[in-house]
């Protein structure tokens, strides 16, 4: 008895780590010959990138993994001036009140949001809906300015997506519960901020490509450079057929994981289970350009000390937002440079994400130049693009129905852990895939 693992990013790897700790037999197969999906790193020029997430939340369940992986003594904490996040406002970047008191008494939001702000304290909770958008419950909850200067620079950043689009109980339903328990988010926000810290920011030695790199070293089944061409359950036994590009799997598999984008995951189920493969094919996924941009650091004249700054919609920006990596994490550039990697496209961007590279690096610099105040006539002393066509899927009203085919296809043995089920952040997915590795070793 044996279970195939389809796909190599986090998910997969993770799940494949806690069923052969378990004692289970499995095959994980990934089309690429590196490990990791989305979640890599490159050293080239000189410079460290991030051409996935940039860093990580340091979550219980990822601790543990990178203990059990020893991997501890290779985590870096981000700088202490990470915890300074800008938001671009009227042309110059502020920086965003970091606590729902602040926000309260910070001049970032004019005197009207901010009186809005305290009314959100006594407004009263409405009945739960499930269409409800995340740019519905803001404007109801806190006034469009929060929407237009927080929300939507936030969502842009996270998920690469559109607030007005995102549906509330599927990104964000510990806001929807806050109002359901306290009769306000603030209130709710303040109370559990209360009784939980900020959870660290890390990286590892060598960029986050270490941690899939470890996890593939551990595991005895992994087939990297094999994808799955064609996957077949039959009817007699309900045992599952694999072939890859190296040809057939080498055995039959009584259960299945798609740990692969959907649209990589559809394709495979078109032919057995067509509505759930159409279903699948709907959920969104945007294109998204990173541009990495290296300059002498006595050329820029904004101070850096932040994570990095985001660009609300509404003031008409080329670039998504900025993260200033040499200002988080030691090792990213040469010394006397900076490193800004600068975010293009998503759903509310994407006509620029498909510009020509020539075309977006230039309109980066131009960007950066009035930004950071440049010094006239400065360029680039380095830079590089990593280009996405499908970058992170859009949990919208084409999600529900996805999930809804996840549910049905378990009961053919057939599981999905990807962060089109879990959740975005690599944390979700390692905690996903633990859970469901522990699901399948209760069934056996």
């Amino acid at each position: 008895m044996a279970i195939a693992i389809l796909g190599g990013g986090i998910s997969g790897l993770t799940l494949a780590w806690y069923l052969q700790r378990a004692g289970l037999d499995y095959d994980l197969f990934e089309a690429s010959a590196r490990p990791g999906g989305n979640l890599r790193s490159e050293q080239l020029d000189g410079y460290l990138l991030e051409t996935g997430p940039n860093s990580l939340q340091l979550s219980p369940e990822l601790e543990q993994l990178l203990a059990e992986l020893r991997l501890t003594e290779q985590v870096q904490e981000a700088a202490a001036v990470s915890q300074n996040r800008y938001v671009l406002r009227r042309g110059a970047y502020q920086q965003l009140p970091a606590s729902p008191p602040a926000l309260l008494t910070s001049s970032f939001f004019s005197p009207a949001a901010r009186w809005n702000m305290v009314r959100e304290l006594f407004r009263p909770a409405q009945a739960p809906n499930p269409r409800e958008t995340l740019s519905e419950f803001f404007t109801r909850r806190f006034g469009p300015e929060v929407v237009a200067y927080a929300l939507n620079p936030f969502i842009s950043g996270i998920y690469a997506g559109d607030p007005a689009r995102l549906l509330l109980h599927k990104t964000f339903p510990q806001l929807a519960a806050l109002e359901q328990e306290h009769g306000s988010v603030l209130r709710g926000l303040m109370k559990r901020r209360s009784s939980a810290g900020r959870r660290r920011i890390i990286t590892l030695a060598g960029g986050l490509q270490t941690l899939p790199d470890a996890l593939a070293r551990q595991l005895r089944r992994a087939h990297f450079g094999q994808g799955v061409t064609r996957l077949h359950r039959h009817a007699d036994d309900g045992r599952w057929e694999v072939e890859t590009t190296a040809g057939p799997a080498p055995r039959l598999y009584q259960q299945v994981v798609l740990a692969l984008p959907t649209h990589a995951a559809a394709p495979l189920l078109r032919a057995q289970f067509p509505a759930e493969a159409a279903a699948l094919a709907q959920v969104y996924y945007p294109p998204m350009t990173a541009i990495y941009t290296a300059y002498q650091r006595a050329d820029v004249g904004h101070a850096l000390n932040g994570f990095g700054a985001l660009h609300p919609k509404a003031e008409q920006p080329y670039a998504a937002g900025t993260i200033w990596t040499s200002s988080i994490f030691p090792g990213r550039a040469p010394d006397g440079q900076v490193l800004l990697t600068t975010f293009v496209g998503g759903s509310q961007y994407e006509t620029q994400a498909r510009e020509p590279e020539a075309e977006q690096k230039a309109a980066v610099h131009a960007e950066l130049s009035r930004l950071y105040q440049l010094r006239p006539g400065t360029a680039p002393v380095w830079q590089h693009r990593y280009f996405w066509p499908q970058a992170i899927p859009q949990f919208d009203a084409a999600i529900e129905p996805a999930h809804a085919a996840a549910a049905a296809l378990q009961e053919q043995g057939l599981f999905a852990s990807a962060n089109w089920v879990a959740g975005v952040g690599v944390p979700d997915c390692i905690r996903h895939a633990r859970q469901l590795a522990g699901t399948l070793t209760a069934g056996w």
